[in-house]
């Protein structure tokens, strides 16, 4: 069934009107997939850690998980807005789900079995080869403080104008990093927010960062912070900060779930970036590491949050 767009979701997409009809057409359609369909929120399922971790690391917990198809399932059991993976990981099942879900290509990805103070991701899909799997969008991460930026940011840009010639969103996954950078600074609200800024300069139709603490990494943002009053001591006025450092709000945000957790302070933590107007969460390790069953419920618990359900 086609669904019409509600006057939110034709809001949102008013904020990208220098976009193509093919860009525009597949936020639509990420926005018009789900439980969340036509709520201007979301809730995705990312799956990336066996690269980037390690496959016992991430699925060891519910070896179910190793299944390449399991993903797949979850995501559309619990009614997720879109499923992201590397392309591998895709490649492997998404012939068993043609059009059931939109999926988001991972193009850049690291592993863990070499530490630097100044990562870098690797290119590991073209985008043509996105578009061929039939992805709705694709993904890129950049590490901001890092002494490789200027390569990034480069390989960002060639990168998304080849995506939008062909139709593609490009969700930006941008986590502050490097030797300039405290290991607390990574989440510190002024770094998350300029994180935040540093993605959408890029072009990021949509932004993937970290839920942000109260640290403030930047002596000269301190001074601002502190001169200015900006509110930052609860979650809620945190995540409002950075949707505020995303153009006014006029991108959309949404937030990593992190770190496995208890179901009681994921709920909590989502509550508070809803309150502060976050568009969504992004959430693996809480969702794939738990049982199915449990799995599915807690997405269904996030999701319930952001349609003001919970």
């Amino acid at each position: 069934m086609t669904l019409r767009l509600s006057p939110r979701v034709r809001e949102i997409l008013s904020w990208y009107k220098t976009e193509n009809n093919g860009v525009l057409t597949n936020l639509a359609r990420l926005m018009n997939s789900g439980s969340l369909a036509g709520t201007g929120k979301f809730v995705i399922l990312p799956v990336d850690q066996g690269f980037e971790h390690g496959p016992a690391r991430s699925f060891g917990p519910n070896p179910a998980g190793y299944d390449a198809r399991y993903h797949f399932e979850l995501a559309l059991e619990a009614g997720c807005n879109a499923y992201a993976a590397p392309f591998g990981q895709l490649a492997a099942a998404a012939g068993d789900f043609i059009g059931e879900i939109p999926t988001i290509v991972k193009l850049n990805n690291s592993d863990s079995l070499y530490n630097s103070k100044n990562p870098i991701p690797a290119i590991t899909c073209p985008v043509k080869e996105a578009c061929l799997l039939g992805a709705t969008a694709v993904g890129v991460t950049i590490y901001p403080g890092s002494s490789e930026r200027k390569e990034m940011y480069e390989e960002i840009r060639e990168i998304s104008e080849e995506a939008r010639s062909l139709g593609l969103p490009v969700i930006i996954w941008s986590y502050p990093r490097g030797e300039g950078i405290s290991k607390e600074g990574e989440t510190a609200i002024d770094v998350v927010g300029y994180g935040a800024q540093i993605a959408c300069q890029l072009g990021a139709h949509i932004v993937k960062v970290k839920p942000p603490t109260a640290h403030i990494e930047q002596d000269a943002a301190r001074k601002v912070y502190e001169k200015q009053g900006i509110k930052i001591s609860t979650l809620a006025e945190r995540a409002a900060h950075v949707l505020n450092c995303s153009f006014g709000g006029r991108r959309i945000v949404i937030f990593s779930g992190g770190e496995a957790k208890a179901d009681a302070e994921v709920i909590e933590e989502v509550k508070q970036l809803a309150a502060g107007g976050g568009f969504g969460s992004i959430m693996g390790r809480n969702a794939f590491q738990r049982s199915r069953a449990d799995g599915v419920k807690l997405l269904k618990q996030v999701m319930a949050v952001y349609a003001g359900q919970a």
